[in-house]
């Protein structure tokens, strides 16, 4: 509802933010859910609100929701997109504390981690005034830290191509052990066979990228949605902290 998109690979029609989409049902589960992929909605299956949707209707508004309570739709709309931000950077704060590499930082993680939680467990109010970019920054710091932290202990010479532009690269069997893809644009990149172990993946684009038989153990950051918009097989191997797609 609060999020637009437009027609394209990802979406078979237009939508406004703020216009209920056409699928959407009255209990507001979806009426195409277990047909998006063939229905042109593949970008449906590959978004993740990390739980903000939830926690802005039964906690910042107690309960209520947009159809009930249309005079607050605009305020939860806002308020939303500030929520999923500070919810992602709880899942990236958690991956960071759990990496055994972490010692000289973990209480800083955890410090900020219970900020960022405080943070989105304020009023609408509170939220809508936040300047969560700003807090994005300093969580982004400690997260880099860690990262660097866990991909000292690669040997050899690591690479770097953060934010780098990627997009249909023939990286077959590229030895991407302990690289740093933050942001990097993979998108319909050729990564099978690759090693991609202890890679920092975090905000890289991975959609449509060929991961069959690519080794991704022990990479870091990397989000289920990230996951299900690529491609991959029974060989691709895989961080415990995501599931095979069952579209592979």
């Amino acid at each position: 509802m609060a999020l637009p998109f437009a027609a394209s690979s990802d979406f078979a029609i237009d939508k406004d933010a703020g216009r209920p989409c056409p699928n959407l049902q009255d209990d507001f589960r979806c009426g195409i859910h277990r047909d998006l992929r063939a229905r042109g909605f593949t970008g449906c299956t590959v978004y993740d609100c990390f739980g903000a949707g939830q926690k802005v209707s039964q906690v910042t508004f107690g309960g209520e929701d947009w159809r009930r309570s249309p005079q607050l739709a605009r305020k939860m709309f806002d308020v939303f997109p500030v929520v999923r931000q500070l919810h992602e950077l709880l899942w990236y704060l958690d991956e960071a504390a759990a990496l055994p590499t972490s010692g000289p930082i973990r209480a800083d993680l955890r410090a900020a981690r219970a900020a960022t939680d405080r943070l989105s467990n304020g009023d609408a109010d509170t939220l809508a005034r936040l300047d969560v970019a700003a807090h994005r920054q300093q969580i982004n710091t400690l997260l880099l830290h860690a990262s660097e932290l866990a991909r000292a202990a690669v040997p050899g010479r690591r690479k770097n191509r953060r934010g780098a532009d990627l997009v249909g690269a023939r990286l077959r069997r590229a030895n991407l052990h302990g690289a740093n893809l933050r942001g990097a644009l993979l998108v319909a990149a050729d990564l099978r066979e690759a090693d991609l172990r202890r890679a920092d993946l975090i905000g890289a684009d991975l959609r449509d990228a060929d991961l069959r038989g690519a080794d991704l153990t022990g990479s870091l950051f990397l989000v289920q949605s990230q996951l299900d918009s690529a491609r991959g097989d029974g060989r691709t191997r895989l961080p415990a902290t995501v599931t095979t797609p069952k579209h592979w």
